[in-house]
């Protein structure tokens, strides 16, 4: 498992209080690509948030990045996000 997994559950589950998330390093799909070749990775996020209830999936991606903050520099070249409030 990468190291960076933890660093983004901890930065999902203090920013947006989760109820269930899974996260998935997809960097090995992306050998070759710009991104995987600065060392940055691939990711792909499931999450459960009642910080969702009643928000577009604009608004629930933007609570994502803003969760993730300088991991989106520092270890993240693109994250695929699938975010779910409580009822979903």
């Amino acid at each position: 498992m990468s190291d960076r997994i933890p660093r983004i559950r901890a930065a999902l589950e203090q920013g947006l209080d989760t109820q269930d998330i899974a996260i998935r390093d997809d960097s090995h799909l992306h050998a070759g690509h710009a991104g995987a070749k600065s060392g940055l990775g691939h990711f792909h996020v499931t999450i459960r948030s009642p910080r969702f209830t009643g928000t577009s999936p604009i608004e629930r991606h933007k609570l994502v990045y803003e969760a993730l903050g300088t991991l989106m520099h520092t270890d993240i070249h693109a994250v695929s996000i699938r975010a779910l409030a409580p009822e979903e």
